[in-house]
Order: C-alpha cells, then sequence, then structure tokens
C-alpha cells in the first residue's frame, strides 16, 4: 500500500513538473541506486548487465564514476543520458571527451571519446539497442519512467594498443647528443709546443 501511494504521488508531482521530477530522480539515484550498483558490481556483480562510465570532474578534475546502461555495438558504445545535458558526467564530458568504460564478462576498463548528439532520435536509438536484449530492454524501461529529457551520447572505444607517450624533448636530446672523445692514436694532431726566445 505505502509503494502504491508513494508512485501515485511520484505520478502526480512529475507530471506538473519536469524540474521536480529531475530532482527526485537524482536524488534518489544519488543515494541509493548509484551506490548499490557500483557496490555489486565492484565485487563482480551484474545482475542488470550495466557498464560504468568514469568521466573527469568539470570541477575538482577528480574521477566520477556513473552506471549506465551497456550499449555497446561493436567500437562504439551507446548512452541515453537520463536528464540530457543536466545530467552531471554530460557536463563533464562536455569538459573532457576522454573517457573510461569497464563493461563485459571480463568487466575490464575500455579508454574512449565521448560526443554529445543532440540531434539524435535518443527514443528510436534505444529501440535499437534493447532489440534482442532483455536486460538492455529493462534498462530502458527505468531511463524512460525517471528520465525526463532523454539525450544521446557516443563513445567512440579505443580498442586498439595505446601509443606510449614520446619522452621529453630534454630529455631525448640528451641520448641523441654523445660526448665527442678524442682519439689519442698514432694519426692525432699533436698540439704545438711554446717556444721561448732566447736573448
Amino acid at each position: 500500500m505505502a509503494v502504491t501511494v508513494a508512485w501515485g504521488l511520484y505520478a502526480v508531482l512529475t507530471a506538473r513538473s519536469r524540474r521536480v521530477k529531475a530532482l527526485i530522480v537524482r536524488t534518489l539515484q544519488r543515494w541509493t541506486i548509484n551506490p548499490l550498483i557500483r557496490l555489486l558490481l565492484s565485487i563482480g556483480i551484474n545482475p542488470l548487465g550495466l557498464a560504468i562510465l568514469e568521466t573527469r570532474g568539470r570541477v575538482s578534475g577528480q574521477p566520477r564514476r556513473t552506471p549506465v546502461g551497456n550499449g555497446r555495438t561493436g567500437d562504439t558504445f551507446w548512452i541515453i543520458a537520463e536528464h540530457g545535458a543536466q545530467a552531471g558526467y554530460v557536463r563533464n564530458i562536455q569538459r573532457d571527451p576522454r573517457v573510461r568504460l569497464r563493461m563485459g564478462w571480463r568487466f575490464r576498463w575500455v579508454p574512449g571519446i565521448a560526443e554529445i548528439l543532440p540531434d539524435d532520435d535518443a527514443l528510436a536509438r534505444q529501440r535499437r539497442l534493447i532489440r534482442w536484449h532483455p536486460l538492455r530492454a529493462f534498462n530502458a524501461m527505468n531511463v524512460r519512467v525517471l528520465g525526463t529529457d532523454l539525450l544521446t551520447v557516443r563513445v567512440q572505444l579505443l580498442t586498439g594498443p595505446q601509443p606510449t607517450s614520446p619522452a621529453p624533448a630534454e630529455k631525448r636530446d640528451q641520448r641523441e647528443l654523445k660526448p665527442v672523445q678524442r682519439d689519442s692514436g698514432p694519426h692525432s694532431a699533436a698540439a704545438p709546443k711554446k717556444c721561448s726566445s732566447n736573448r
């Protein structure tokens, strides 16, 4: 009974104000849903076919990790942001598009470059992603119920070998410049002797 009343109150409030809905959902996700999901994923339990998105905080510069639906298709990872440009990780991506995703059976980190696609049809994209994927369909249902302004984010995964960072110029120059050694053999030129004048 209490759950029914809570959902009814939620429906009335969110129907009247999108801002109120976003506030309720983000508070619930921040303090209840996301911590629980992060805990499950950290111990290797992934019941909903989710992934972890890591961005850099736009203010702090520290890693920020958010559970997202697993929308991987080949070397591309699709995310449907529930709250559009107001989502914290979307604003982080606007500041720094370099991200990491932890996903798959081995649950390994994969780097990528994120791009926000405001002109993409997020609902149509979501329907294509959940086709023949029951876990994705369940996550998509939650996104539609809890979401306020759906937005598509595309991440190009960098699955190939990553180039190593070049050595600093000073160290590289020091390695390239070798000390010149004088030849002490018989063909070396003798230094001229200084002659004193006899008076």
